[in-house]
C-alpha cells in the first residue's frame, strides 16, 4: 500500500505559496462538502457540495475547481472516533487521499472533524433551518468547519 500522503501541518505550510487559497473537504459516502479560504487563508467559507459517483469523476471535479480558485493545498477532515481512534471512515479518507495525491503534486493535510457535521447541525436548528435547507448546507458548512480550524491552527504556526 502507498504512504499516506498527508503532511504534519507545519510541513503542509512551508509548501504554500502566497496568495494561494486552501480548499477544505468533509468526505461523505455520497457527498463532499467543499470550503475554500480568503487568499489570506484566514476566513473560511462553504463552496459547494459534490454528489460523489466514482473516483475519477469525483477527483477530477475536485482537482477542476482547485485550478478554477488558484487552491495551494488541500485539508481533508479526519473522521476519527470520539476516544482518538480510527474506523473505517477515517480508513477510507486516508484511501481518498492515497489515490488522489497521484492525481496532483498540492500539498494534503488532515484535519480532526470530530463534531463538526454535529456543531454545524446544531447551528443550523438554532438558525430554524427546515430540515430539507440542513441537508442541503450541512456538508459545505461541515467543510468550512474543518477549514477554519485549520487556518486557525496555521496562523498560530
Amino acid at each position: 500500500m502507498a504512504a499516506d500522503p498527508a503532511l504534519e501541518l507545519t510541513d503542509f505550510a512551508a509548501r504554500l505559496r502566497p496568495g494561494q487559497r486552501l480548499i477544505g473537504l468533509d468526505l461523505g459516502t455520497r457527498t463532499i462538502g467543499l470550503a475554500l479560504s480568503d487568499v489570506m487563508r484566514a476566513i473560511a467559507s462553504p463552496l459547494k457540495t459534490i454528489r460523489r459517483r466514482k473516483f475519477s469523476a469525483d477527483a477530477g471535479r475536485l482537482l477542476d475547481i482547485c485550478r478554477d480558485n488558484d487552491v495551494g493545498g488541500l485539508i481533508i477532515g479526519l473522521p476519527l472516533n470520539m476516544d482518538g481512534s480510527e474506523g473505517p471512515r477515517a480508513q477510507s479518507t486516508r484511501a481518498f487521499a492515497r489515490n488522489l495525491a497521484t492525481r496532483t503534486d498540492l500539498p494534503i493535510a488532515y484535519w480532526d472533524e470530530r463534531l463538526s457535521t454535529a456543531a454545524v447541525t446544531r447551528t443550523l436548528i438554532d438558525a430554524d433551518a427546515s430540515r430539507a435547507r440542513r441537508a442541503e448546507l450541512v456538508d459545505k458548512m461541515a467543510a468550512a468547519y474543518i477549514l477554519q480550524g485549520a487556518l486557525d491552527r496555521l496562523a498560530r504556526l
